[in-house]
């Protein structure tokens, strides 16, 4: 589930593109593999607010 997880916060943080699912897949299966448990989530910046300051 982590591995799913991940890959769909990769394929949104790429602008969701289609037919690219197991590009993303394998990525995040990879950065699993390779970094230490908590680290992943600070890849990903969290999206800019819309109209809020």
């Amino acid at each position: 589930m982590k591995i799913t997880r991940r890959a769909y916060e990769l394929w949104q943080h790429a602008g969701e593109p289609k037919d690219r699912d197991e590009e993303f897949y394998l990525q995040a299966e990879r950065e699993l593999n390779e970094a230490p448990e908590n680290a992943i989530t600070a890849t990903i910046s969290p999206a800019p607010s819309q109209g809020r300051l």
